[in-house]
């Protein structure tokens, strides 16, 4: 789902307070939210279709209920943001509990160490603003608009306060007792170690989605929704296909700390799955680092003609042209296109896409951490990742034969010691 049509129902998380169109004016004071981040009573809860207003009396969302936000009683209980207040919006990105990221979910808001040991609740129990600092309500992440630097030194008072990298506390040398895996941090980032997998606080993750497979009803006309074994949603017939897991290996890339994106005009090629969002990194370049992923796979409407991707207006009533409402990608794909201001071919097709999300959350206890075998070895956790040399995973013959040779002589040259002194002492 795009912000673009679907207003009231993306700005429920998305913005402060009434973005209910495109002319919206973001620069407006009072149009912003303080209470949803700063809220001291729990109470505070956004209508899930009002625009980012909360509950003003008792209103119902499918089978939930939303009882009247005592506005009053909430502001005279403001403090600092907390996991409770991050969490609200942030472990439920994607539309629920751990489908978008995969090392944020409910399972976050109290975890033992076991899951994470910065934000382990009988431990640490650190906040999310612990490392995702701020100046002037400027947040500091991998993937906002202000990226965070990905460099490798401490975080010092006088510095500009960013905390977001691991070594801006541990340093460049955290390992008192293994200078071998202090060579490894130039190259490899520390989430890559100390995250063996992720989704592992028992709430699954999403993994994939197919849109195309949307609108099919039960026979007496009602939706159609498929859960598996643990409660997992497989099909809706409002969303179409989905796939989960727990406990995921990451999948891993070169990554310099900044992130590049598909926009809605650039053209795309539809012969092979479409990567939405990507990590900036190589090897050659030294200020990439192994990092750890998710990524997402799916499968999305586009304009077969003109090799763009679609927005659809999903949300809305009957007669809006809304899929939700109606059911017809084509009403969908029209209303959502000329909401978002773009052209549209009056086509629709379906490409396949795929999306790198960082996996910096879920911090295991040190005891956990990847052994070296996981990934100096033939079919490690590195065996995809290629254009460099990696000792146990890859062959050299001309290093293998001098490496042999090397061997043979030693022994050659032990034998011959050993016969000599033999010969001698005789």
């Amino acid at each position: 789902m795009a912000t673009a049509s679907n207003w009231c129902r993306c700005t429920s998380c998305h913005i402060g307070f009434g973005w209910d169109k495109k002319e919206y004016d973001h620069t407006v004071q009072e149009n912003v939210d303080c209470l949803v981040c700063h809220d001291g009573t729990g109470t505070y809860k956004k209508f899930p279709t009002d625009c980012g207003h909360p509950a003003y009396g008792e209103k119902k969302f499918g089978n939930k209920q939303y009882k009247n936000v005592d506005l009053g009683h909430v502001a005279r209980s403001i403090r600092k943001s907390s996991r409770q207040t991050c969490g609200a919006c942030h472990f439920f990105g994607g539309g629920g509990d751990g489908v978008k990221h995969g090392d944020l979910d409910s399972s976050m808001f109290a975890p033992a160490k076991k899951l994470d040991v910065h934000m382990d609740a009988d431990g640490l129990d650190y906040n999310c603003t612990t490392c995702h600092t701020a100046n002037a309500h400027d947040i500091v992440g991998r993937n906002y608009s202000k990226s965070a630097p990905n460099s490798h030194r401490l975080a010092l008072p006088n510095d500009d306060g960013i905390r977001i990298g691991c070594e801006n506390c541990h340093s460049r040398q955290p390992h008192q007792s293994n200078q071998k895996l202090n060579d490894h941090t130039d190259r490899v980032a520390c989430q890559t170690c100390h995250i063996p997998s992720f989704a592992r606080g028992g709430i699954a993750t999403q993994l994939n989605w197919d849109w195309s497979t949307a609108g099919r009803h039960a026979d007496d006309g009602k939706l159609l929704i498929k859960k598996d074994f643990s409660g997992n949603v497989i099909y809706h017939s409002k969303k179409g296909t989905m796939t989960w897991g727990t406990n995921i290996i990451p999948e891993y890339a070169w990554y310099k700390g900044i992130m590049k994106y598909i926009h809605q005009q650039d053209k795309i090629d539809d012969s092979s799955p479409v990567t939405l969002a990507w990590p900036v990194g190589s090897y050659a370049d030294k200020n990439a680092r192994i990092f750890p992923f998710k990524i997402h796979h799916g499968k999305q409407p586009y304009d077969p003609v003109k090799k763009n991707l679609i927005v659809p207006k999903l949300f809305g009533k009957k007669g809006s042209g809304a899929y939700w409402a109606e059911y017809d990608w084509g009403k969908a794909a029209e209303k959502g296109m000329d909401d978002y201001g773009a052209p549209f071919s009056g086509q629709t097709g379906f490409v396949e896409t795929e999306f790198y999300s960082p996996i910096s959350h879920m911090i295991a206890p040190k005891e956990e951490a990847l052994t070296c075998s996981e990934c100096h070895s033939r079919s490690g956790r590195l065996a995809k990742l290629q254009g460099f040399y990696l000792p146990g995973r890859d062959k050299s013959e001309s290093l293998d034969l001098l490496g042999w040779t090397g061997i043979w002589l030693s022994f050659l040259g032990v034998f011959i010691h050993g016969l000599l002194r033999f010969i001698l002492k005789n």
